[in-house]
């Protein structure tokens, strides 16, 4: 199972206050306290520099979400100032200003890393809509960084990412759990990042130092599987030329991760059972009882429950597994995780692949938000690993999505008219206009809505409250 990116943690707090931070470096006064005062009066801190040494002066004392940067300054180019920039502070939003608007210096503040450029004089909504898009960017970006920065430090998890509600309660989860000897069961659908959690709880274990062993108990032949899980002694079958420890043994002290266990055989179930029972089992072939200390974590894409109804799986078993059971949502139910794990995919394969770090366009992200995910994060892993592969340039357009993803935004036309939208605005459309047309279905029935959704009640109207949707009356028009 591929080691997708999950999960989860809240978000730290951001630097800046109110509507973000801006500082605008510009050598005309005039130019720097109109642009103070249009922006202070929509709420940005905003700080201003008359030269490029002043400006990086300001970066180095203060945090900012964007810089607005004039191409001509007296003790440098803007050009050249962008391109340090880029490197002392990569993530930083920052918008080229210049009374010298050509295409050719348009494309070469893009290709060098600009967010945008704007021509003076300039018009004053366009500019504030440019502003909140940069902040948005710069924020949604930073956050990532901050949320992987927070998850590392407090738990040592590696390519875990996201913010979604049902994700902070499985993270709240694995780190109660972690330190206990408790057999866990993780169940949820392929692709929703089982095997990662197994991980997790290891490495947030006493056993840690100790090996984890993964198998897929659902992909071998049960005769085969039966010896690699409990080894053999020498001459136990025709091709047994040599003794041999099963993974039970390698495991010992440590973490046996059982994959997909729902597709074992009812008779080695038995033998598992007994393991978990009592501790001890024998090679095959053998005489003599082996003990070993192993923590089991079993995981399934089955619903456990119905393969024990239909006699296809251990009822003792099932209880022995499901001590504690952690149920992965689908990439469907966390759309909000999407953005931050495109992000954290997108710089994945760009350093794998030694391409530029790109960013996904607003245009993409539509239809990734759109679109159902039946493969769940090993799916979009997929689907990014892909755009940046074709990639060309450093953004990703929606050109370079599978056409069933593409497809997919046609069923919410409403966001192409906010060509201007950020990306946690498009997020938020997306949200708002899924909830809405679930609660128009079910007759602006909360309860039901939050069933169809497979949330708790209390979810659904957090975002409702949120998103500032208005509930209608039930019945009408």
């Amino acid at each position: 199972m591929s080691d997708a990116a999950v999960i989860m943690q809240g978000p730290a707090e951001l630097t800046g206050s109110g509507e973000g931070s801006v500082l605008i470096i510009d050598d005309e006064a005039a130019i720097r306290e109109s642009l103070e005062t249009l922006l202070e009066l929509e709420g940005y801190t905003v700080a201003s520099a008359g030269s490029a040494e002043e400006g990086l002066t300001r970066i180095g004392e203060q945090s900012f979400d964007l810089v607005l940067l004039d191409l001509a300054l007296p003790d440098r180019s803007g050009m050249d100032l962008l391109s340090e920039l880029r490197v002392q502070a990569p993530q930083l939003s920052v918008i080229m200003i210049t009374a010298y608007g050509t295409v050719e210096n348009a494309v070469r503040a893009i290709q060098s890393g600009a967010t945008n450029f704007i021509q003076k004089p300039w018009d004053n909504e366009k500019l504030l809509a440019d502003v909140r898009a940069a902040v948005a960017r710069h924020r949604a970006e930073e956050e990532n960084i901050q949320l992987k920065r927070a998850l590392k430090q407090r738990y040592n998890f590696e390519h875990i990412v996201g913010k979604s509600e049902p994700m902070l309660k499985i993270f709240d989860l694995v780190a109660q759990v972690a330190p206990s000897r408790s057999t866990i069961l993780l169940q949820g659908e392929s692709g929703t990042g089982k095997e990662l959690i197994a991980k997790a709880i290891h490495l947030n274990s006493p056993r840690k130092d100790r090996p984890f062993v993964p198998v897929n108990t659902g992909s071998m032949p049960a005769d085969l599987l039966e010896s690699t899980l409990f080894g053999h002694v020498k001459g136990a079958f025709t091709s047994a030329i040599a003794s041999k420890k099963g993974l039970f043994e390698i495991a010992d002290k440590g973490t046996l991760f059982l994959d997909e266990i729902g597709n074992m055989s009812v008779d080695l179930q038995s033998k598992i059972l007994r393991v978990l029972q009592d501790r001890k089992f024998m090679h095959l072939g053998g005489v003599h009882e082996v003990q070993v200390d192993v923590r089991i974590i079993a995981a399934t894409n089955v619903q456990l429950k119905e393969q024990v109804k239909e006699g296809k799986f251990r009822e003792d078993l099932f209880y022995r597994l499901n001590v504690i059971s952690i149920d992965l949502p689908p990439l469907r139910q966390r759309k909000e995780d999407i953005p931050l794990l495109a992000s954290f995919f997108l710089d994945k394969f760009a350093q794998e692949n030694e391409r530029l770090a790109a960013r996904i366009s607003p245009e993409a992200l539509r239809p990734l938000l759109a679109y159902s995910w039946p493969g769940n994060v090993r799916e979009l892993e997929n689907v990014i690993e892909r755009a940046v592969v074709l990639s060309t340039g450093t953004e990703i357009g929606p050109e370079l999505l599978p056409e069933q993803v593409r497809g997919q935004v046609t069923a919410y036309p409403a966001f192409e008219q906010r060509a201007d939208a950020s990306l946690f605005e498009i997020m938020e459309d997306c949200e708002r206009q899924v909830i809405t047309q679930m609660l128009e279905k079910c007759n602006w029935n909360q309860t039901e809505a939050a069933e169809n959704f497979h949330v708790p009640l209390s979810t659904l109207n957090q975002k409702i409250k949120r998103l500032n949707i208005e509930i209608k009356k039930k019945g009408r028009e």
